[in-house]
């Protein structure tokens, strides 16, 4: 099963968490958290003012960092099988891995890299028209989630319909 992976983070020399978001391919497992004792100071200007708004808006999301890594765990552990995340940035993979702060979830099988996806016109247009939808803004680790998988199952369909053409 795939999850698909985004999250946010003060600047991207030291990458300290600030949210990550998560859903699976089939839309059934959903995992969002804001961690309310990042240091604000370390934000970058762009973090200060296109991150910062879209924070405290889901109900229940927020958590300290010390209680981050047993969340995470926790809901791995829902998982119906193993899992392989799917992100555009190895930011994202090491802010995980940050955030876990030790072994892996064993239900966890590896990666898979979305980067060569999104400059495909059929990703980049799912992702666009996700986030063209109101309440679905840019730069929030959930809906970025959710705007990832939306490009990805656009992807595959693509791809079904153009084999089903060649056979």
């Amino acid at each position: 099963m795939l999850i698909f992976l985004d999250t946010e983070f003060a600047d991207f020399a030291d990458r300290e968490p600030i949210s990550i978001g998560m859903v699976s391919e089939d839309g059934r497992h959903v995992f969002y958290a804001e961690l309310q004792d990042f240091d604000r100071d370390r934000c970058s200007a762009f973090v200060r003012s296109t991150v910062w708004p879209l924070l405290g808006q889901i109900h229940g999301a927020t958590v300290k960092r010390i209680d981050l890594p047993n969340r995470l765990r926790t809901w791995f552990a829902t998982l119906p099988r193993r899992a392989t995340i799917a992100c555009d940035s190895q930011f994202d993979r090491e802010v995980l891995g940050t955030v876990i702060g030790g072994p892996w979830p064993a239900n966890l099988a590896g990666w898979f890299d979305l980067r060569p996806l999104i400059d495909t016109t059929v990703f980049d247009q799912a992702v666009s028209a996700y986030h063209d939808q109101p309440g679905r803004p840019w730069h929030h680790a959930l809906h970025d989630a959710h705007a990832h998988r939306a490009g990805w199952l656009a992807w595959m369909d693509k791809r079904r319909r153009d084999n089903a053409r060649q056979e």
